[in-house]
């Protein structure tokens, strides 16, 4: 089987929310279609962080984006029917992990893994933090904060070229080993990946850390599992999808932190507004003098 084109592999950082597959060799009911971009998170996938190729048109490069998906999409559901990568729930591979030898692999990026991580896991990323400062990477990172990361805080992440080479140095290729990431498609790029390089006992866990719950596995870090992967302005507001749920579960005061943050902006905004409305005149009147 052929290893997945790298500019496919750069966008396949993108969102990801798998529902419950079977174990059964039977095909996974309602997986495969989520695994092609929706209008969720089509913005997200082309983050720019692509590695190898020309320069195209924009139409060009949206057929050939939409290719590569299909075909990544056929390439997974053969591997998740024919068990070559086996699927485990966020619970499954929690008790699996605390009960067993296997080894549980985070592929998530850096700035995610420092935020929560699960003690005694391993972490090599298939994609990290864009941290190049040359030309090409300043723009990618200025495009992707006005595409919308100023109020998602996700970064322009780049391809890890040595992800395979990395795992081989730590695992031999007939470990048990879990793999996991914040949503869960970035993982099972990985393993497909580590598939195609010879590992022969691979688990993918749908739905990634966001779908677990915090008494699946022993956490580290400072922030739970769900919120691991948000950030920016939608974050400090507490306006995110994850921070909604956390908020029906913690009650009134979860709400009021960021009820305060909100109150205390608007309070900054209209004293900056008043403070611009009194110079105005101040200046003018010196300006005649």
């Amino acid at each position: 089987m052929a290893a997945p084109p790298l500019g496919l592999a750069c966008r396949v950082a993108g969102v990801f929310t798998s529902p419950a597959v079977a174990h059964s060799g039977s095909r996974p009911r309602g997986l495969l279609p989520r695994l092609l971009p929706s209008k969720r998170w089509s913005g997200v996938v082309r983050m720019g962080a692509v590695v190898g190729g020309g320069q195209e048109g924009e139409e060009d490069e949206e057929l050939r984006q939409t290719k590569e998906q299909a075909a990544a999409r056929r390439r997974w559901e053969t591997l998740i029917r024919e068990q070559k990568i086996k699927t485990l729930t966020p619970r499954e591979a929690g008790y699996t992990f605390k009960l067993t030898d296997k080894a549980l692999l985070d592929v998530r990026p850096s700035n995610e893994r420092q935020k929560a991580w699960v003690k005694g896991s391993t972490w090599i990323p298939i994609f990290d933090v864009d941290t190049s400062v040359d030309l090409g990477g300043l723009s990618k990172k200025v495009s992707n904060f006005v595409m919308g990361g100023w109020w998602s805080g996700s970064s322009t992440l780049s391809f890890n070229k040595n992800f395979v080479q990395q795992v081989e140095e730590k695992f031999s290729k007939d470990t048990d080993i879990i793999l996991v990431c914040q949503k869960g498609l970035r993982s099972l790029a990985a393993c497909e990946q580590l598939y195609n390089a010879g590992f022969e006992n691979l688990f993918w866990v749908q739905g990634g850390l966001e779908a677990v719950e915090e008494e699946d596995f022993e956490r580290e870090g400072s922030q739970p599992f769900k919120l691991a992967a948000i950030g920016g302005v939608s974050e400090f507001f507490g306006w995110t999808d994850q921070q909604r749920r956390q908020a029906a579960k913690e009650g009134l005061g979860y709400r009021l932190v960021f009820t305060g943050r909100l109150v205390g902006a608007l309070v900054l905004v209209d004293a900056l507004f008043l403070g611009v409305q009194r110079i105005g005149p101040l200046l003018q009147e010196l300006q005649s003098r």
